[in-house]
């Protein structure tokens, strides 16, 4: 974690990547589950892009739709979710890995194109508000500049 100053002069604390090891340490989801490879980019407490990059050989496929393979919205969502999820943990810090997250609400959810094999998935989520260990945010799944879905979803995390 560094420091970075914005034009206001306040200091915002950042982390600039998280691999996928870390990922692994930080929330619980397992293959196939697993729906984001990379954080590259966070602002502990505010926001955080995460990636996807989506393959053929994601289980999903074999049946969504074989002659027309399209990653199913829900998953889109999740994977929104999951990153979502790092940066909470980021931002509490080490007491809260591994810690489930689960829904409490999704709203608004809009899906805008088919996301495909091959598709670099890029998940950006906003924090809306938090109080204790309930959070809201606004995501946003891209893929080369365009809206691939979109919504607002609420999540609480809590000890196994």
């Amino acid at each position: 974690m560094n420091m970075q100053t914005d034009k206001t002069s306040m200091a915002t604390p950042t982390a600039t990547s998280v691999d996928i090891r870390r990922i692994l340490q930080m929330i619980p989801h397992r293959y196939p589950m697993l729906m984001v490879d990379k954080v590259t980019e966070m602002v502990l407490n505010e926001s955080a892009l995460g990636i996807k990059n989506v393959s053929i050989n994601e289980p999903f496929f074999q049946g969504h739709f074989p002659s027309e393979p399209v990653m199913p919205g829900v998953l889109i969502v999740e994977a929104m979710a999951q990153t979502a999820a790092v940066l909470v943990v980021a931002t509490f810090g080490a007491e809260s890995e591994g810690k489930l997250v689960y829904f409490m609400s999704i709203d608004g959810v809009r899906f805008r194109r088919p996301v495909m094999p091959g598709d670099r998935l890029e998940l950006h989520v906003k924090k809306v508000q938090s109080r204790g260990n309930v959070w809201r945010f606004e995501g946003r799944a891209i893929v080369d500049g365009k809206v691939a879905a979109e919504a607002t979803f609420a999540a609480m995390i809590r000890d196994k």
